[in-house]
């Protein structure tokens, strides 16, 4: 077979309806090993760069001067308008990102985030026996959906009783591709009324009145919670400006919920596929750590970052232009055999695991690593032993998104384990 019939071949990552039957591994597998920088046209767009192997995600994840941030961080292309309309501290580069980062990173450190851990378990285990009542239930909607978004309504300081409909609304933004989720989707209805929004999405205006009228109550009455840290003046001293701090909530609120969802799903759903997990993990509790680490790898909720090139670099003998868009590939890093022995292969004892499911290092690691790192392991922690079998009842439904790795819908059945 020719390189350009091999090409030809290769499934469309450019469009979301190619995720909705799995991540095509074998089209990122063929990119990594005959054309790890490959250029791809785009129907609306003026096409991008794919970055496959785990070395290279390093290198542009830690050169932000060259692979930059501050066009955008997804396929779409916005104007300086639109830049500045619904900007983010993810389209940022340092130092601007690293000051305003300053503002909230103490609570997401690991040491932050472990004070949480007893919260956590105590969501985690109420979440996990009010499902197992059911013994048939939607795993993702009863269990995986619950536990992130309690636990960021804690953080925030957020009535639990706002929980649902905040978790709706960033549906609604983050999983813009899906009309499960939308009525809005960006590529099968006209979104340039909203061209001004995050995400292109009108459930961005509900959020920025949510924000607003929560940001007057913690200049009032300021406390330690994540809102409070938001409005503080940055090390320039100046607060952030309102339309700024308003991107910054709803972005926490669609990103702080969907990518833990989604991980813990995966999570479950590779032991269903291997019930002999489910034993080993409850006779060795001790390994619900490192499997965590695997599950994560395995799952790579987020699939891609945007980067915009600021000068011409030359990688693996292409030439990447000047304002090129570049996307980073997480979800093929990750099961790249140059960085992995066996990739395909889930083992829940892996030593090293250095995934790329949080970024590839550099400024834009991810805030929220520990936390949901933290998050599936507790779950699981709280799962394993209450149960003595799980099978699902039906097929999953996987998100439309070539962006977000999602398992929206997971029917099972459970054994719950009787235990003296």
């Amino acid at each position: 077979m020719t390189e350009t019939a091999a090409r030809a071949d290769l499934a469309d990552i450019t469009s979301h309806d190619t995720f909705v039957e799995g991540v095509p591994h074998q089209t990122f597998t063929y990119l990594r090993d005959h054309d790890p920088v490959s250029w791809w046209d785009e129907e609306d767009g003026r096409g991008f760069w794919s970055l496959t192997r785990f070395d290279d995600l390093r290198y542009a994840s830690h050169n932000h001067e060259v692979f930059s941030s501050a066009k955008g961080i997804r396929l779409e292309d916005m104007d300086e308008e639109e830049l500045h309309a619904r900007r983010t501290l993810m389209e940022m580069d340092p130092p601007e990102h690293t000051n305003l980062r300053r503002l909230v990173n103490r609570l997401f450190t690991r040491r932050g985030v472990g004070a949480y851990e007893d919260t956590i378990r105590e969501i985690a285990a109420g979440v996990v026996d009010r499902a197992l009542e059911k013994q048939e239930f939607d795993f993702v909607t009863d269990v995986a959906r619950e536990l992130p978004m309690r636990m960021l309504g804690r953080l925030m300081g957020l009535p639990d009783e706002d929980g649902d409909w905040l978790v709706t609304m960033g549906d609604q933004m983050i999983a813009n591709s899906d009309p499960e989720f939308t009525e809005h989707v960006v590529d099968l209805t006209d979104t340039e009324e909203f061209h001004l929004l995050p995400f292109r999405s009108p459930a961005a205006l509900e959020l920025f009145d949510y924000a607003a009228d929560l940001a007057d109550e913690r200049r009032a009455c300021p406390g330690e919670d994540l809102v409070s840290k938001m409005l503080l003046p940055t090390k320039a001293g100046d607060p952030l400006p309102d339309h700024e701090f308003k991107n910054f909530f709803a972005l926490m609120v669609a990103a702080g919920n969907d990518t833990t969802r989604y991980s813990i799903a995966h999570a479950v759903n590779e032991i269903i596929q291997r019930p002999e997990l489910l034993a080993r993990m409850r006779s060795e509790p001790g390994l619900i750590e490192s499997a965590t680490e695997e599950f994560l790898r395995f799952a790579t909720t987020t699939m891609h970052f945007r980067r915009t090139a600021t000068c011409d670099v030359d990688l693996h003998g292409k030439t990447i232009k000047a304002g090129d868009k570049v996307l980073l590939w997480y979800m093929s890093a990750n099961f790249d055999d140059r960085q992995f022995a066996d990739p395909f292969t889930l083992d829940i004892e892996r030593d090293p695991n250095d995934h790329v499911t949080f970024g590839a290092g550099g400024p834009h690691f991810c805030l929220g690593a520990w936390l949901g790192r933290l998050e599936v392991r507790v779950a699981l922690e709280e799962l394993i032993p209450r149960i003595a079998a799980i099978e699902k009842t039906g097929e999953i439904e996987r998100l439309r998104s070539n962006f977000i790795n999602g398992i929206k819908h997971m029917p099972v059945r459970v054994t719950p384990r009787l235990v003296p």
